[in-house]
């Protein structure tokens, strides 16, 4: 267990180690404490040497991991010290819960299905006049994340905000411990994680163990499934709790609220309060939101309508989504105004680090308000964290981060309001840069997105880095299944702009999440990867003699599937040998593939003796990897095929194994024969489409989330009577007078000509549209005659509601052609909504 000492001499703990990057400040690196975690697919502990460089040198470690190869190399580590405990999470939860036991504050935990977040960021700006408040980061409610966002608990802080949320059955227990919230607020129920329960009453009970140690719960009776539970359990566990409950719809509660329009009618029972407050949002999710947030208001102390509806109309809406997109001057702007304080700044540094593509860092950040700190501490540790993370250029806004400028490098700039910087900032400056863009909501720093954000037409690509990130792990756990942790490597496809969603910077996100081995089509796609700062190996499929050069510069690792490539590979590097005479590498990997059915590429099994004499005779040339392609995995009437090949491919890699006394590294199964072959994942699996969200087998489709959602919007409306007709070559005749909607989006950004006249349809503001008439180049006309619609609404192509299996069912294809097919014209936009 650590000691008290321990806990209180350091400030920063940290459980990912590429939460450090260059050599850690000093202040950082004194201050902080590095949790290493044994996880299903991750072993934390082994990058505390990386660490231990960066001058990190206080380390928790897992007695189970200390393996006798790992106590000798922690023993190098003279002046490191090591505390070893059971497990680090539960430690880091301990501290956490101990840490929480100091505070005699106001501290409120959300949990429930949705709206946990949204409800967080509306109290705190609410409340923000009357209490220094203390709340979880983005959405930091799992296991790990309410002990870091509990941590940031100090003696300033007044009150505390944080989420809870839970995916199985006894996760509850350890979160109460850490949060013991005096006041709960259970925002709803509904299908997230129901896997992980037995039954939805089950998920409410194990959610309702938030609150059993709670004074005061406030929920919605509407939910019949909570106010069951809540009735038939938590009253009995917590017979002194009080219950403030709250309906729209009738049911027996302490406060009634009616809609109508934009108003609420707001009637308390044995409370005095019955007035009407106008809300700021109307649809249906902000108006629930809105509703506990104003219902927690009157639990706190008495209010009058005017205070009220004065605090609502100081309310913004909240954006979890921190955003890369495009920016002036070939930057890149990393978007990302929702969480303004130390913990979203360190997550956000943490995204720059992850997923710049430029090797300038350049951070805008506003003052951050209600630190809970003096603000000479607090400045000085963000201007160590600017230099921890290699920050070239930062530039301040506000009074206070101003007058504390002696904290920062020089050559920093600092304005004191935003309208000074918008008006004497030369933004020529920004050029070749990630630029991240952090600032407080009474700075207003949309209007500085605005001015760095590359100008393009209406026509967007959102890509979920949260949903890649789920992907991956669903085929890491699927390689892992039923076996425990695999040693099973994954290469993963980027070609083709990574099915057309933005290949760096998949690339960068592939990169901080470990995969093994990335593959491209083509010389420059690879290149392109480098430049960007990607440094994984990378597999050539197509190389050609006339990129060999390129190859070898950037250190690209090309597919062999020939003799006549094999031998000009060869020759290619005999020519070079002159230049390399004095480096320190002597062999080039090589990558070879064999040809068990496709008949497209690859070697023979009739082959492979003239290849393996070939390459005896080659010393330089090493066989990274040995691969083949299965011709039907996703096909069930396939699978006699898929063991055949399998059972050559095997044959084939004993037969190189002997002759080349050594084995390479094996893979045959792409992400369709990941889900249907895992007995045959070999060393090594590549995975394609499935990472993208498409299930290729169509049997676990649900296990995947949504990675690309294809947007546009409505240029024009128009009413076009009955017998017209719209669009070329009048294909499009109308049977009824119809209000025409042109949108900004044709064949030319992606959407397939075959999806016209009616064949292909649109979701608008919650309704299908159907197509009319022929795509253009640029425009594609729909029918939003039963869809209330106006000019300048955003228009789903693809994404949740209209999955691309469904355009690509439509029009006879796969979704692969629909993936590539968006133009490299339309906007990509990347964004995380996770923590």
């Amino acid at each position: 267990m650590l000691t008290k000492e321990f806990q209180l001499t350091n400030r920063h703990w940290f459980t990912d180690s590429r939460q450090v990057t260059g050599h850690a400040a000093d202040s950082l690196a004194n201050e902080a404490v590095f949790f290493a975690i044994l996880g299903e697919h991750h072993d934390g502990h082994a990058f505390i040497g990386d660490l231990y460089r960066k001058g990190i040198r206080q380390f928790v470690i897992e007695r189970s991991a200390l393996t006798p190869e790992r106590r000798e190399e922690l023993a190098t580590y003279a002046d490191a010290q090591f505390t070893k405990v059971d497990s680090s999470l539960q430690t880091l939860q301990t501290l956490a819960a101990e840490h929480r036991r100091q505070f005699r504050i106001p501290v409120i935990g959300i949990t429930g299905s949705n709206g946990k977040t949204i409800v967080k960021e509306w109290l705190a700006q609410l409340l923000a006049d009357e209490y220094v408040i203390a709340r979880s980061p983005k959405s930091y409610n799992s296991q790990l994340g309410v002990p870091l966002s509990v941590h940031q608990l100090n003696e300033s802080h007044t009150m505390a905000i944080f989420e809870a949320g839970i995916s199985q059955t006894q996760e509850m227990q350890a979160l109460e411990a850490i949060i013991r919230p005096t006041i709960g607020i259970f925002t709803n129920i509904g299908t997230a994680h129901d896997q992980g329960f037995r039954t939805r009453k089950q998920k409410v009970a194990e959610k309702l163990r938030l609150f059993i140690h709670a004074g005061t719960l406030i929920y919605c009776t509407d939910y019949a499934d909570i106010d069951e539970e809540v009735n038939l359990l938590l009253k009995a566990v917590n017979p002194d709790m009080r219950f403030i409950t709250w309906s729209l719809t009738g049911q027996k509660a302490t406060y009634q609220g009616r809609i109508a329009g934009n108003q609420v009618s707001l009637t308390g029972k044995n409370t005095g309060f019955d007035q009407p407050l106008t809300l700021p949002f109307t649809d249906p999710a902000s108006v629930e939101n809105l509703m506990h947030c104003l219902v927690t208001m009157l639990s706190l102390r008495t209010w009058s309508a005017a205070e009220l509806q004065s605090r609502l109309n100081r309310l913004r809406p909240v954006s979890m989504r921190l955003e890369q997109k495009e920016g002036i001057n070939n930057c890149e702007l990393i978007d990302d105004s929702y969480n303004n304080d130390m913990v979203g700044l360190q997550l956000a540094l943490r995204f720059l680090n992850q997923q710049g593509t430029r090797s300038r860092r350049i951070v805008i950040l506003s003052d951050v308000l209600q630190t809970g700190q003096p603000e000479a501490e607090f400045y000085e540790q963000v201007g160590n964290l600017m230099r921890a993370n290699e920050v070239g250029q930062f530039i301040g806004i506000g009074p206070v981060v101003s007058r504390n400028k002696l904290f920062f490098a020089d050559g920093s700039q600092f304005f004191a309001t935003t309208e000074e910087f918008l008006a004497q900032f030369s933004f020529s400056e920004l050029r070749d840069s990630t630029v991240l863009v952090k600032g407080a909501r009474p700075f207003s720093f949309e209007r500085i997105v605005h001015r760095l954000e590359r100008k393009v037409h209406g026509t967007v690509l959102e890509i979920n880095l949260d949903a890649l990130t789920h992907n991956l792990n669903y085929y890491r756990e699927r390689i892992s299944r039923n076996d425990g942790p695999s040693e099973t490597k994954i290469m993963v496809m980027v070609k083709a702009f990574a099915y057309g969603s933005g290949s760096a910077e998949v690339a960068q996100l592939l990169q901080f999440h470990r995969v093994d081995y990335l593959a491209v089509a083509y010389a420059d796609e690879g290149v392109s990867l480098r430049q960007n700062g990607v440094d994984l190996p990378i597999m050539v499929m197509n190389p050609a003699p006339e990129t060999f050069s390129t190859l070898l510069e950037y250190k690209l690792e090309p597919e062999i599937y020939s003799l006549r490539l094999l031998r000009e590979w060869e020759e290619f590097l005999r020519s070079r040998e002159h230049a390399f005479a004095n480096t320190q590498s002597t062999t080039y990997p090589i990558h070879l593939k064999i040809d068990t059915g496709m008949h497209r590429l690859g070697f023979l099994e009739r082959e492979l003796t003239v290849v393996t004499d070939f390459l005896k005779r080659q010393p330089n040339l090493h066989v990274a990897t040995v691969f083949s392609h299965l011709v039907g995995a996703d096909d069930a009437q396939f699978n006699p095929f898929s063991r055949q090949q399998y059972e050559t491919f095997l044959r084939c890699t004993e037969f190189l194994g002997a002759e080349l006394g050594y084995m390479p590294t094996r893979h045959l199964l792409n992400s369709a024969g990941i889900v249907r072959f895992p007995d045959y994942k070999l060393d090594m699996v590549r995975l394609g489409i499935g990472l993208y969200g498409v299930e290729a087998t169509g049997t676990e489709q649900s296990a995947l989330q949504t990675v690309g959602t294809l947007r546009t919007i409505v240029s024009q409306i128009k009413t076009v009577g009955a017998g017209e007709s719209v669009g070329y070559s009048r294909r499009g005749v109308l049977d009824h007078d119809a209000r025409i909607a042109t949108l900004a989006i044709g064949y030319a950004d992606g959407y397939d000509r075959r999806l016209g006249n009616g064949v292909g349809n649109v979701w608008v503001n919650g309704s299908y549209c159907p197509t009319v008439g022929s795509v253009c180049m640029d425009m594609t006309m729909i029918d939003v005659t039963n869809a209330s619609v106006s000019e300048g609404d955003e228009v789903l192509i693809f994404g949740p509601e209209l999955p691309i299996t469904e355009l690509a069912r439509r029009i006879g294809t796969i979704p692969y052609e629909i993936l590539t097919g968006v133009s490299e014209r339309v906007k990509r936009v990347f964004f995380k909504e996770g923590n």
